[in-house]
Formats: structure tokens, C-alpha cells, sequence
């Protein structure tokens, strides 16, 4: 029998980011992925912080909280809720009063030891597969494209065309942004 994962491995992947050159996951998207609050999350970790040394958790800088709030202020993804809810819009009142904190693959890890739930322990592995399938990803990318310039460069010119359609390929498409305001023809 197949066991329903409790957390899309998509999910996981969409929550993902990269910060200071290491991918990461947010402390509120770790705790709702966990279905605990940010609050409890970080009370564990703080309890057990000998377990969590600079390489598998740091806390953001106000400088990348505010580059995270420009980058995901305009879109609808998880971003733009996470740190809407974090850091209230009024003087005082609401959201976060501290930066938040950012677990590298390790820190998740680590989580799984601090967190004593039956649902920490598999949202852990949706976690850790999650971060295993992007390096393959990126791997399978990298050694794509190396392929590609050694072709390139044995063919030189006779399939140019070809080899730049491929690459158009291999780029992803820019996200359409929809228009603003009101179009004729709508009600």
C-alpha cells in the first residue's frame, strides 16, 4: 500500500530559496509545512541550539528580509504571504518582531531530531527527497549544457541555428505578468 505524503514534493520545491550561496527554507515555511507554529519552531530549535551551528541555520539580515519582501512583494507564490504575515505593515502591532531564521538542507535535517512529531518525521523525508531531486536537477542541467558546447564546438557553424534554438529551449520562459487595470470588452 502507498502511503499518501503528507507534503508535496512540488510544494516543497516552490518554498526552496537561495540565500547567501546555500538553499534554504524559511522558518515559517518550515512551520507550516510541519503544521506547527513559527513561534514553537524556533523555541525547539533555541532549546537545542548546540545542535544547529552557523552552516545549518543563520537568522537574515534586515537587508535580505527587505530584498525577500521586494522579490516577492508583487506576486501571489508563497513568498509574498509568508512575509506579508511576518512582518505586519502597521508601527507595533502584528507580525514579527525578529528576523527570521534560515535552515540549510543539514539544519532541516537536524529538525527532525528536535521535533517530535510522527508528521515532523515524514515531512522531513517530502524535505530531504525534495532537496536531493533539485541537485539532480542541476546536475542533469549542468551536464546537458557541457554536452551541448562540446557538440557546439565539434560542428562549429553548420548547425548554429540548431544549437541556438536548443539553448532557447533550455532557458525557461519568462512568467507573463498580468496587466493592471481595466480591458475593453470586460465587465
Amino acid at each position: 500500500m502507498v502511503e499518501q505524503s503528507l507534503v508535496q514534493i512540488e510544494h516543497v520545491e516552490r518554498v526552496i530559496l537561495v540565500l547567501r550561496g546555500q538553499k534554504v527554507l524559511l522558518d515559517s515555511d518550515l512551520a507550516a509545512l510541519y503544521a506547527v507554529p513559527v513561534k514553537a519552531l524556533n523555541r525547539a530549535v533555541k532549546r537545542n541550539i548546540e545542535r544547529f551551528p552557523a552552516d545549518f541555520m543563520f537568522q537574515l539580515t534586515n537587508d535580505e528580509v527587505g530584498l525577500l519582501r521586494r522579490h516577492f512583494g508583487t506576486s501571489n507564490d508563497h513568498g509574498a504571504e509568508s512575509l506579508r504575515s511576518q512582518f505586519g505593515t502597521s508601527k507595533g502591532r502584528g507580525g514579527r518582531r525578529y528576523l527570521p531564521y534560515a535552515f540549510t538542507e543539514q539544519g532541516v535535517a537536524m529538525l527532525s531530531s528536535v521535533l517530535h512529531s510522527p508528521r515532523a518525521v515524514h515531512v522531513n523525508i517530502e524535505i530531504m527527497r525534495a532537496f536531493v531531486r533539485l541537485r539532480q536537477m542541476l546536475q542533469q542541467n549542468t551536464e546537458l549544457a557541457r554536452k551541448l558546447a562540446a557538440l557546439e564546438r565539434k560542428y562549429d557553424g553548420q548547425f548554429k541555428m540548431v544549437f541556438e534554438a536548443i539553448r532557447d529551449l533550455m532557458t525557461p520562459a519568462p512568467k507573463e505578468k498580468p496587466r493592471i487595470g481595466f480591458r475593453k470588452g470586460e465587465s
